[in-house]
């Protein structure tokens, strides 16, 4: 609520309007002003290479959020003087603080979400244009490498919008027809991953039989309407602006901004058809794979997993251990803790319906295994990843 003595502020909001994390962006910036008071605030229709409105050099505003184009336009935002907070890693953030997203823990998802589908031949497609695409891909590579895994990977050295695109699949195909088979390729964005698809397509290769594909931003028109559908990992833009307006607003109450930069963990993987399939030769530990991501949260445990298998639990341990490197026990485990963490990140369920939902038959039983596996109460799980407000 706005209280009494809050003061309208004049405040510039240089953000797209044409992504979806752009415009979960500005979702957090009006959840923060729900809470704490109105702006007011410029906002209009724009694409990422938008200039800004003329009338910005002369302004007599108080603040300004941004995610910037070029170096242009950050010397401009710069010369006006006044507190702003950049959103957009690049190149050219100038002398702004910055808040956005943990592109090294986007990599690390990603590279989790493909081995823990069985794949240890991997490849990564990425842009050099970009610091934020090359920490995907960094990280992507040493997560893939810390676990036992291969990777290789394929740069474009300009921007993911190509003036030449039918040499740009050409080389692209040539690229995934030399990858070994199966390979579960991350792209360092959604539409990398469109490429990669149009190309399997092309080549007349199964999606996800021999090439798994992630993305990542989560872009729901690309996901959507690419074939198959696009696994993607989900940014958290409503987290960013909600932080990039508390930011900005104690900058314009006079507060130093500080320095380092204020990073936002992505929600998780979205998981659609183009990365829904396991890469697991051994037809029992596929078998049982498939069963514990479809029942574990059900009340599956590794007795009825035998029973349905028809296999003996030291069968059954040994041979997964073998290929995912864990015993039916943790799988089911990993699979129920992911339920519960997007439940607890994503819904305002209680405690007590999650429990109910994932499989545990007291909501103690999940504080205490919470507890063990992550050393914080569900409670204090919620409110580190939350969006706030």
């Amino acid at each position: 609520m706005k209280s009494r003595g809050h003061r309208l502020r004049k405040v510039a909001l240089l953000i797209e309007t044409t992504r979806s994390y752009t415009r979960e962006i500005l979702s957090g910036v009006r959840r923060f002003l729900s809470a704490r008071g109105p702006w007011s605030a410029f906002l209009e229709l724009r694409a990422l290479e938008s200039t800004p409105p003329e009338w910005l050099k002369g302004w007599d505003g108080e603040g300004i959020l941004t995610r910037t184009y070029n170096r242009r336009m950050s010397e401009l935002i710069d010369a006006i003087g006044i507190p702003a907070v950049e959103l957009r890693s690049t190149h050219f953030r100038g002398v702004r603080p910055f808040v956005g997203m943990d592109n090294a823990e986007v990599g690390r998802l990603a590279a989790e979400h493909l081995l823990n589908q069985g794949y240890r031949e991997m490849a990564v497609y990425g842009l050099r244009s970009e610091l934020f695409f090359e920490e995907r891909v960094r990280n992507f590579i040493s997560t893939v490498r810390a676990r036992g895994g291969v990777c290789e990977q394929w740069m474009e050295e300009d921007s993911d919008r190509t003036e030449d695109w039918e040499g740009t699949q050409e080389r692209l195909m040539g690229w995934v027809r030399g990858l070994p088979k199966p390979v579960g390729v991350f792209a360092a964005n959604d539409q990398l991953a469109v490429r990669v698809l149009d190309a399997c397509r092309r080549l007349d290769l199964g999606v996800p039989e021999d090439v798994a594909v992630l993305g990542a931003e989560n872009e729901e028109t690309l996901c959507g309407f690419a074939t198959p559908a696009l696994s993607s990992v989900a940014l958290d833009g409503e987290s960013v602006g909600y932080r990039a307006a508390e930011l900005l607003e104690r900058m314009m109450e006079g507060e130093a901004p500080g320095a380092g930069e204020v990073l936002v963990p992505p929600r998780g993987v979205v998981v659609r058809a183009s990365s829904d399939a396991f890469a697991i030769t051994d037809r029992l530990v596929a078998s049982a794979a498939r069963l514990i991501r479809e029942n574990a949260t059900s009340g599956l445990n590794v007795a009825e997993l035998c029973r349905r298998l028809n296999a003996s639990r030291s069968t059954l341990d040994r041979r997964m251990k073998a290929v995912m490197q864990r015993t039916p026990k943790a799988e089911i485990q990993r699979v129920r803790f992911m339920e519960v963490e997007r439940l607890l990140r994503d819904t305002d369920l209680t405690v007590e319906e999650i429990a109910f939902r994932t499989g545990f038959a007291h909501s103690q039983y999940l504080h205490a295994a919470f507890w063990e596996l992550r050393r914080m109460t569900p409670g204090q799980f919620r409110k580190k990843t939350q969006a706030p407000g």
